[in-house]
């Protein structure tokens, strides 16, 4: 069964959560080298991540726009996520 929008960008969010936990603890044995490439690969989840969860934001931003015809949820969504690029 395939996975809602909103699953997929909570899961590639707990993929990079675990990917930066996993590099936490190569640094901390003094594994620079595998640290670097693992914070490398959190790196690129989180990215990956936020990519997917600024595209269903546009997507919800851009339905809500449809609905109402004047956008107010839009800014509703800003002030209760403060801190996100708008």
């Amino acid at each position: 069964m395939p996975q809602s929008s909103h699953d997929q960008a909570a899961e590639l969010h707990n993929l990079a959560s675990h990917a930066h936990a996993v590099a936490a603890v190569a640094h901390g044995k003094a594994d620079h080298r595998t640290a670097h490439e693992l914070s490398k690969q959190a790196y690129e989840l989180s990215r990956n991540a936020l990519k997917h969860s600024e595209q269903l934001d546009t997507a919800a931003a851009e339905s809500t726009k449809a609905e109402t015809g004047k956008g107010e949820k839009v800014e509703a969504a800003r002030i209760v996520r403060p801190g996100l690029p708008g």
